[in-house]
């Protein structure tokens, strides 16, 4: 190298690069070493085994013109060598060693790859497995799949860390041992299956569209994905669910790019809707209006119409906000859960006002339900600010800035604290809300 520095330079740059493989590339590589291997816990080690050899090569060697067939390569090579290594203690090891190389001797195909052989698809389908319980199913699918912590994961669950690593752990064994395959079900097979794989996807996008923790907002990797799976299902199945499913997500990602302002929150009221991407906004719609002429609407159908109504609205004050409550209202029957009541509550209070909400979500908070849930607490608060009740205002803010994880979300709830104490400070609260 140079005196002058640049072979360091050099180094550095290739450094980024395989940063950001691992960023963008490393499930798809470990989906592809998982068939190949046939074992999730090989396959883990033998994608870290893949990218340290990128390290160790690619600064003197160059990268590869296909990273990700490198990668999965140099992955599959360890493994075998490995298991040679480790077949001197115990025999069996060479016979496996011997299957894996015979298997993987032909090259990987990248292009052209029909939709059944999807391999992240193969992947979700094991992960949803029916002999897996649904904790385990989407424990699973959000670690192997999507790559989160299980930190990050515990979050999403409002459990423990802890918990959810054993329920991988278990998810793991039970595959190897029942000798689950990995593989996409036969047709006929499909609609028994769909529900868990719908409900994986969604879990996936929704941690894109707002992750669980961190320094921001969104990760659009993860709700690219989610949208990129979505399109397989619906080629593969266009039953109405997958239809609902993916026009709530191309609905929601349509709100991205105005949904922060300097890495700052903006509600959906504030947000510039000229920024929202109006071709998502026409598929999600079409999708929409397909869902519902194909029978009776399900929980994802509905939420997309609720979205779709949203995004149809050419400002937030012509929001149709009666329909939206009559769509809740559909989908609480169709699924009951604590948090659609939330969302119905808030619906309520910008139809009928923000005491009419209130009085819905203090119902809800009283049944102990939702009580260490962020928003549940930050649209009472919400309600509160509108309603003058500042004191109480700015207890639910503090208690939803104690839940919150995320920094955008924190500095928004700190903003909102701070406002309300200015108008205190100044006497401004009796002119009333407007003035938030």
């Amino acid at each position: 190298m140079g005196g002058d520095g640049s072979g360091g330079d050099a180094a550095t740059q290739v450094r980024a690069v395989i940063d950001e493989v691992y960023r963008t590339e490393s499930r798809r590589v470990l989906a592809t070493l998982i068939r190949l291997l046939g074992d999730f816990d090989r396959a883990e080690e033998a994608l870290h085994d893949a990218f340290s050899a990128a390290i160790e090569q690619w600064p003197g060697d160059g990268v590869p013109a296909s990273p990700r067939a490198w990668l999965v390569s140099a992955g599959r090579f360890r493994a075998i060598d490995a298991l040679r290594r480790r077949a001197r203690f115990d025999a069996s090891l060479t016979a496996l060693a011997a299957q894996l190389e015979g298997q993987t001797a032909a090259p990987v195909e990248w292009i052209g790859e029909p939709t059944l052989e999807d391999d992240r698809l193969r992947l979700i389908f094991t992960c949803c497995h029916p002999a897996l319980q649904p904790d385990a199913q989407a424990a699973l699918t959000l670690r192997e799949v999507c790559g989160l912590t299980t930190e990050e994961i515990a979050h999403a669950f409002l459990t423990a860390p802890r918990t959810v690593a054993q329920r991988i752990v278990r998810a793991k064994a039970k595959i190897r041992d029942a000798r689950i395959p990995y593989q996409v079900p036969d047709r006929q097979e499909l609609p028994d299956r769909l529900d868990a794989v719908l409900r994986v996807v969604y879990l996936v996008f929704n941690e894109g569209y707002s992750a669980s923790s961190g320094a921001t907002l969104t990760r659009h990797d993860l709700s690219a994905e989610a949208i990129r799976l979505g399109r397989v299902l619906v080629d593969l199945l266009p039953e109405p669910e997958a239809l609902g499913l993916l026009a709530l997500m191309l609905l929601q990602e349509s709100r991205r790019a105005a949904r922060s302002l300097n890495g700052d929150v903006v509600l959906l009221d504030a947000q510039d809707r000229a920024l929202w991407d109006r071709a998502h906004i026409a598929e999600g719609v079409a999708l929409v209006e397909r869902a519902l002429g194909a029978g009776p609407p399900g929980p994802y159908a509905v939420q997309a119409a609720i979205a779709a109504v949203h995004a149809e609205a050419a400002t937030a004050d012509g929001t149709d906000w009666a329909q939206i409550v009559g769509l809740y209202d559909v989908l609480l029957r169709a699924d009951p859960s604590p948090v659609v009541a939330l969302n119905r509550a808030a619906a309520v209070a910008m139809r009928d006002g923000p005491a009419a909400g209130l009085v819905l979500i203090d119902a809800i908070l009283a049944r102990g339900e939702l009580l260490d849930y962020q928003f549940a607490h930050s649209a009472r608060a919400d309600c509160c600010r509108r309603l003058g009740r500042v004191d109480e205002a700015r207890a639910a803010y503090a208690r939803a800035l104690e839940l919150a994880r995320q920094e955008p979300e924190r500095r928004f709830l700190q903003r909102r604290l701070r406002e309300l104490a200015s108008l205190v400070a100044f006497g401004l609260w009796a002119l009333g809300s407007c003035w938030l």
